[in-house]
């Protein structure tokens, strides 16, 4: 093969395996939102809570400023984590998202204290990516219907599941490594 065709050829397949994974990505995507117990309108509902509280506490000077707040949303339960400096902040953030189109109920978890560092915030995605391979792994879990999220190693498991689910999750959940707390913000049916 002469060397331009070569250069070539290897140009066009790392062109091709960007196309892959993005297929892959977009395919694994489909596989999620089909097999979700929520409804296809429910899990867009809940993309939308999640930006208009977003915007609701990036425009609010108390919440805004020297404060980490996250927003997590499944089927229209509306969890908050982070951190902030005082009671009345923490307050105000579940006010101001509190009474969202589509949010039925607000899970405030705010913290009071000092915002994670980077490192934390590092640690907490680890621990979620275990916590959330180990639902995966279990035959007794769906883990494809259950959101974790991680919060200076207290992992907050959020989906409509059954009792029997659930406790299997948190018994999961508190045995992963690096895991100080687990929280249930469940909808059990």
């Amino acid at each position: 093969m002469k060397p331009l065709n070569l250069i070539n050829s290897l140009l066009v397949l790392a062109l091709l395996q960007g196309c892959a994974a993005a297929v892959v990505a977009g395919g694994a995507t489909a596989v999620t939102a089909a097999n979700d117990r929520r409804t296809l309108g429910a899990q867009i509902d809940d993309k939308n809570v999640v930006l208009k509280a977003q915007r609701a506490l990036a425009d609010h000077p108390a919440t805004a400023e020297g404060s980490n707040i996250n927003v997590t949303s499944y089927n229209g339960i509306l969890l908050l984590t982070g951190q902030t400096r005082n009671e009345q902040i923490r307050q105000q953030a579940q006010a101001l998202v509190g009474t969202l189109d589509g949010v039925r109920d607000v899970k405030n978890q705010i913290r009071l204290s000092n915002n994670t560092a980077m490192t934390t915030r590092t640690r907490d995605g680890w621990i979620s990516t275990k916590v959330k391979t180990q639902l995966l792994a279990d035959e007794q879990v769906s883990g494809l219907n259950i959101k974790v999220v991680t919060e200076n190693a207290e992992v907050f498991l959020m989906g409509i599941v059954s009792e029997q689910e659930a406790a299997k999750a948190v018994d999961i959940a508190r045995h992963v490594e690096g895991v100080a707390r687990v929280i249930r913000a469940f909808e059990i049916r």
